[in-house]
């Protein structure tokens, strides 16, 4: 199927989808150096999601991502630099150091998480959106969250009240068939997500998350229907996570085989056959591509690495309370 963008905005989108790969495979090597601390979960197979995504949204627009957040971070438009050196827990980071990889953070950027909680993010979106509203603000809230997240209560009270109150929300759903290490077929009665939200008189659709042509012109679709009826909207993201849930687990819940077998769908490996196919763009383009991103995450430690810890003295700040003496 021929591509139906611009070479140059093919090259965008790939650019994009090579520095998240990039990012993730040095955060995984300074893991395993102690470097990283706490927990880490990687985006490594899922990058055409975050990419087609961020590209789809406006600037203006609001996003809640999950605890796996580092491409839509970087795509968003926090510097590589802030984002490790936050996962480092140094106050230079985007969030000071004091959230690590799972509380991403910029509020210059409309970028309001990172979030630990399986759904917790949802409850934010419908707040946000809500405010919008209110105040007049013709902004969308694009609410990222996994398959598991749709077996909590907070997704459907979130997708209840976004209908009920006519909200801007688009709810994306990105399906990577396993909820931590629980396959969907192991927490679901209806493996078909996009059946849930019609429940609530939310629309839902789903698109191939492995293909980023594909998601940024679903993603942008929903944003714009969103934005014109004022009312959310729900959009299923398939993809699929090469790595284990985060560094600390043993992924005993998948054999090597059934990864392996994804893996043929791989959306960097994939997107750059259909351009060298298309004549889109020559292999020494997506070296140099490569070695730009291999040079902008060398910057990025190299930024975390002369990072400051935060002082003892200023512990207690953002705290809402702290002990009278």
């Amino acid at each position: 199927m021929t591509l139906d963008v611009s070479r140059d905005h093919a090259l965008e989108l790939l650019r994009d989808m090579i520095r998240i790969r990039r990012l993730e495979e040095k955060s995984a090597e300074l893991y395993a150096k102690q470097k990283i601390r706490g927990f880490l979960h990687l985006y490594i197979g899922e990058e055409a999601v975050g990419v087609g995504a961020m590209h789809a949204l406006r600037e203006d627009d609001n996003i809640v991502a999950t605890y796996r957040e580092h491409g839509h971070a970087l795509v968003r438009g926090i510097p590589a630099g802030e984002i490790m050196a936050e996962m480092y827990g140094k106050a230079n980071g985007c969030s000071g150091g004091r959230g690590g990889s799972m509380h991403l953070f910029s509020a210059e950027r409309r970028f309001y998480g990172g979030h630990a909680i399986v759904g917790g993010g949802l409850p934010i979106a419908v707040g946000l959106a809500l405010a919008d509203k209110m105040k007049g603000e013709p902004r969308v809230t694009a609410c990222f969250f996994g398959d598991g997240a749709t077996d909590e209560g907070e997704f459907h009270e979130s997708l209840n009240l976004a209908a009920l109150w006519k909200l801007p929300v688009l709810f994306l759903c990105e399906n990577n068939e396993y909820a931590m290490g629980t396959a969907l077929s192991r927490h679901v009665s209806d493996r078909d997500i996009v059946n849930n939200p019609p429940a609530y008189g939310v629309p839902a659709d789903s698109v191939n998350g492995m293909d980023v042509v594909a998601v940024e012109r679903a993603v942008h679709n929903e944003a714009e229907l969103v934005r014109e009826t004022s009312e959310p909207r729900f959009l299923e993201l398939r993809t699929y996570r090469f790595r284990a849930h985060s560094m600390y687990d043993a992924e005993l819940y998948r054999s090597k085989e059934e990864v392996e077998e994804h893996k043929k769908d791989d959306p960097i490996e994939s997107f750059e056959r259909r351009l060298l196919d298309e004549e889109l763009i020559a292999q020494a383009e997506i070296d140099a591509i490569e070695d730009d991103a291999a040079k902008e995450i060398a910057e990025a430690i190299e930024f975390a690495e002369r990072g400051e810890w935060e002082p003892v003295e200023s512990i207690t700040r953002h705290t809402y309370a702290r002990e009278l003496s």
